[in-house]
């Protein structure tokens, strides 16, 4: 089995070394193909990937953002499965060959996703209690459940690259949720693999795209659940309720870490 893992980068320098060291490190009985798209960086980040010479396969050059990245490197892999890591997150050891082999279990299975670790700026292993969330709501996975919350972990999520020529690529009109649009595709056709097994780490600071932008986030995955029919009036309540709750809790996340300090000067 080949696998395609993209990248995708712009001024990552204090942390894309982690993700790519975790990438190459991967060993398993399956094919690795693995390309970082840069969109241009000024800080660094195109000194750290000459270092890695021959063993990385990268670009620089401008593009329209995230989404614009990844869309060139899912596009151009030519692996039986792909994802995309982002230039801030790590894979687990052993991650890709445990994807690799779950795929070979289940030949009829068109996607698979894991347990994911949240790390901070120092590696540090943070909000245990969402990660220990995502996992009971992904153990208990339903079509209905995924359209009132978003519980996939990103980085922990393969597919066959097959269903790309039916379900397209990545939105370029979503901010945030893009990921969340394109599982919501994926479910709609059948449902994934779980592994039980931390597949990745995701990499949580408040200067992050996630860590910064979780209100617009939530309003995001709310309207992509709305398109789909399966969304009745009770899923939407659900939908709204969970967003007004977790909106709520990582404000007062935010808050808490703000006054930490003045609390401790």
């Amino acid at each position: 089995m080949k696998i395609s893992l993209v990248t995708p980068s712009f001024n990552q320098a204090p942390y894309i070394a982690r993700t790519i060291d975790s990438v190459l490190a991967q060993r398993g009985d399956f094919e690795l193909e693995y390309r970082v798209i840069d969109g241009g960086s000024t800080d660094g980040t195109l000194d750290v990937l000459r270092d890695y010479g021959s063993r990385v396969t990268w670009i620089s050059e401008s593009d329209r953002g995230q989404v614009d990245a990844i869309n060139k490197g899912l596009t151009t892999a030519t692996g039986d499965v792909v994802g995309w890591l982002n230039s801030d997150d790590v894979l687990m050891p052993g991650a890709l060959e445990r994807v690799a082999a779950a795929f070979e279990a289940q030949p009829a299975r068109e996607w698979i996703h894991g347990r994911c670790v949240i790390i901070d700026e120092h590696d540090r292993v943070v909000r245990r209690w969402v990660s220990a969330y995502k996992h009971f709501r992904a153990r208990h996975h339903t079509f209905e459940n995924l359209l009132t919350e978003n519980y996939i972990s990103q980085m922990t999520a393969f597919w066959r690259r097959s269903a790309h020529a039916e379900i397209g690529y990545l939105d370029p009109s979503i901010r945030y949720a893009f990921d969340y649009d394109l599982f919501v595709k994926l479910a709609a056709r059948g449902e994934p693999v779980y592994l039980d097994e931390p597949v990745a780490c995701f990499r949580w600071y408040e200067t992050s795209k996630s860590g910064g932008g979780f209100a617009v986030q939530m309003r995001e995955t709310n309207e992509i659940a709305a398109r789909y029919p399966e969304s009745n009036p009770w899923t939407k309540v659900r939908a709204l309720a969970k967003r007004a709750g977790i909106v709520t809790i990582y404000r007062a996340l935010g808050l808490a870490r703000r006054v930490r300090p003045a609390v401790r000067g």
